[in-house]
This record gives structure tokens, C-alpha cells and sequence, in this order.
């Protein structure tokens, strides 16, 4: 399929004709494997990334190099982090982590004061990702302050159920228990309580969440 099949496979409902063209135009195809990093914490970042396939992790770090899961990435987002890190020459405050296979196409920074005076669906597509973005880290601070950590953890498979589109989750414990910014063994006890509940099925290295 062409980078034009692709965007169009999409983008066709947000963007313009002509802004395709351009995409289509200046875009580089990449290819990121599960576990990859598209942006890291500290980076400068020069491009602007459409999301085509696949789903990427975001997670902030305190200075003990403790992490925790922010929000997650899906087909036809981008991070709206990026448009942050241009507009303040700012170094990225998050890294974004492939959680599996990705593709993505990648623009430069340089068009984004053009595409933005020039283009009204990349106007609004900026805008909706500033306010999807702001919406989830509410979310994600809700989750940490008003949930108990049973409540969080079911929510967090859940959220993963979505974006990843599989009941079946390939995950550790120790994975989540570093996104969620705990021990194992905490994680271990919640997670078997979640299961004597039916709410999830435990397997070697994967979890079912059958509450969905």
C-alpha cells in the first residue's frame, strides 16, 4: 500500500486534499518494533508523528527514574507534546514507547506555523489533540488520587483492552506495576484478587480481562 493509501485509510475524514498532498509530499515512513522509543525524555524534538498503525505508551519519570503510564497513543493520533516542545523550543517532557509494532509517518516541525495558518483541519487536529491529551492526564490523576489501586489496575487493563483492541493483554507483572508506579508484589496480590472476582483470567506472561 502507498503512503497515499495509507493517509487516506485515515486521515481522508480530518485533512484536506491538498494537506495530504503535502504529507504524502514530505513524509518519511518509520517502523517501530515493540519496546522501541520514538521520543525520550530530554529530546528535541524536530518532527510532528502520525500515528498509522500500532499503539505507543506515553510515561513521565521522577528523578529516581521511577515511571509511570500517562496515556496511550492509537492509529491517528500524534502527540500533542511535540507541538509543545516546537512552540516553546522546549525538550520533551515525556517518552512515548512502542507497546507494539508501529508505524509512523513523520513530518518536520518546520511546516507546522505553515499548516497551521494555511489548513483549518490541522488547526482543529491540533486543538483536539490538546484537548484529548489534557482530558486523559485528568484522568490519569483522578485515577491516582480519588482510585483505590484495585480500581486503577482493572481501569488500566481495561484502557489497554481498547487501544490494543485484544481482551488478551501480553504483559508482566512487574510491566504493570512500573507503569502504574508500584511494587510486583502488590500488583500480584490485586491482580488475584481480580481474578477470584471473574474480572480477569491470568495466564504465564498474559492476562484475559473478561470485564470489559
Amino acid at each position: 500500500m502507498s503512503l497515499e493509501d495509507k493517509l487516506k485509510d485515515f486521515f481522508a475524514m480530518q485533512f484536506e486534499q491538498e494537506l495530504l498532498d503535502e504529507i504524502v509530499k514530505i513524509g518519511e515512513i518509520k517502523f517501530y518494533r515493540e519496546g522501541e522509543i520514538l521520543m525520550d525524555i530530554g529530546d528535541n524534538v524536530d518532527f510532528i508523528p502520525f500515528l498509522l498503525r500500532g499503539v505507543f505508551k506515553v510515561v513521565r519519570e521522577d528523578e529516581n527514574e521511577n515511571e509511570i503510564a500517562i496515556y496511550f497513543l492509537e492509529r491517528g493520533d500524534t502527540c500533542a507534546s511535540t507541538f509543545v516542545n516546537f512552540l516553546h523550543t522546549a525538550k520533551s517532557p515525556v517518552r512515548a514507547v512502542a507497546e507494539t509494532d508501529c508505524e509512523v509517518i513523520m513530518v518536520s516541525t518546520h511546516y507546522f506555523d505553515k499548516w497551521m495558518s494555511e489548513y483549518k483541519s490541522f488547526r482543529d487536529y491540533v486543538i483536539e489533540s490538546y484537548n484529548i491529551r489534557l482530558n486523559e492526564l485528568l484522568e490519569a490523576i483522578d485515577s491516582m488520587v480519588f482510585m483505590k489501586m484495585n480500581e486503577r489496575l482493572l481501569k488500566y487493563l481495561q484502557d489497554k483492552v481498547q487501544v490494543l483492541r485484544n481482551t488478551t493483554l501480553k504483559t508482566t507483572h512487574q510491566q504493570i506495576a512500573f507503569d502504574l508506579n508500584t511494587s510486583r508484589v502488590v500488583i500480584s496480590r490485586l491482580l488475584k484478587q481480580l481474578e477470584n472476582e471473574g474480572k480477569i483470567r491470568i495466564g504465564r506472561n498474559k492476562i484475559e480481562v473478561l470485564d470489559i
